[in-house]
């Protein structure tokens, strides 16, 4: 049966300070992550597990886009898996609660035992900071706003959870007009400018973002995102090169569109060397496209095996794929060359 079970607590830095932005809390079952909430200013949080159809998700969270490499519109549900309507409490059994927050890890808190008349209150989430990261996903220039500044921030925040865009972007506005240097703030007004359909406006308040906070990486992944779905590639490989150079381990999904930008410049090794790179860090196969543009590259240097290897891969990730006939084809065809090359002559 599925009946209401709240939870409650708190995210820390290792150093005992709360995040000074809200942060994401994760429920992470059997490997699928589902985001549930977020975190106030004073990172505390209180949900109720299941209810998260306003959970805003940002690009450096989501799948890839689905432009740049040979039939690549995914039908998948994406790197965060299906929204979930509710729970029951056998479903928690394999389930923990993280914060996710880039260049950090999370403790996490097994959720398995919990009854929906438990205490809320599960105690408090640490996040830890890894080493040798230039870029980081909260802002410094956080710690010096004014308390009116963040009071409309966190109003802003509300209302893009909420998906009341036009809401985000007054509140946003007032936040940057009393502090002009508040760089996450500038950034989450380019998302409302986004969703209001001003792709000007959100790009000059991203550039104002990382003018304000330039190791600050969200207003870098949010153009990187802009650029691929206008497909400028060159933008892209640009934006791209930027992030993993403040920050090679926690964005994969940025790998993989450095990976599509070199390919589509026809930089075919520098294409393969991001792709690997995907592989490496995105251990739960959430993004499957990496598979499938290091299978079209491998072909197309005659290591039909390989090719071969990765476009099966690609497909049994992303079975429902909008591609998938195209790829079963290219894998067809890579097996007729590799059957071909073993054939005595």
């Amino acid at each position: 049966m599925q009946r209401p079970i709240y939870i409650s607590g708190r995210v820390m830095l290792s150093d005992g300070t709360p995040p000074p932005e809200p942060v994401v809390i994760e429920r992470v079952c059997n490997g699928v992550v589902r985001p549930e909430g977020y975190t106030d200013s004073r990172g505390r949080f209180s949900i109720q597990l299941g209810q998260n159809q306003f959970v805003f998700a940002d690009a450096s969270v989501g799948g890839y886009g689905g432009t740049g490499f040979p039939g690549s519109q995914s039908t998948s549900s994406g790197a965060l898996g299906p929204m979930s309507g509710g729970v029951s409490e056998r479903d928690l059994s394999m389930c923990e609660i993280r914060a996710n927050l880039a260049g950090y890890q999370s403790d996490q808190i097994s959720l398995a035992g919990r009854r929906f008349m438990d205490r809320p209150d599960i105690g408090t989430i640490v996040l830890h900071r890894y080493g040798n990261v230039e870029g980081a996903t909260i802002s410094v220039t956080a710690m010096s706003a004014p308390k009116d500044a963040v009071k409309a921030f966190d109003k802003g925040r509300d209302a893009i959870r909420k998906q009341k865009w036009d809401d985000a972007r007054k509140n946003l506005e007032k936040a940057v007009q009393i502090y002009p240097q508040y760089a996450s703030a500038w950034c989450e007004l380019g998302k409302a400018y986004e969703k209001l359909g001003n792709k000007t406006a959100a790009r000059e308040a991203y550039q104002k973002s990382i003018e304000a906070d330039n190791r600050y990486l969200p207003p870098y992944v949010q153009m990187a995102t802009m650029a691929a779905e206008s497909r400028n590639w060159q933008e892209v490989l640009e934006t791209t090169d930027r992030i993993l150079r403040l920050d090679p381990f926690n964005y994969p999904v940025m790998h993989l569109y450095n990976a599509v930008a070199n390919f589509n410049l026809k930089h075919y090794t520098e294409a393969e060397k991001s792709a690997r790179e995907v592989l490496k860090l995105d251990k739960a196969g959430r993004l499957p496209q990496a598979n499938h543009i290091l299978g079209v590259i491998l072909a197309q240097r005659g290591d039909f095996q390989g090719a071969a290897e990765n476009l099966r891969a690609y497909l049994k990730l992303s079975p429902n794929a909008s591609n998938a006939q195209l790829v079963k084809d290219q894998l067809a065809k890579v097996e007729q060359l590799m059957q071909t090359a073993h054939s005595p002559q």
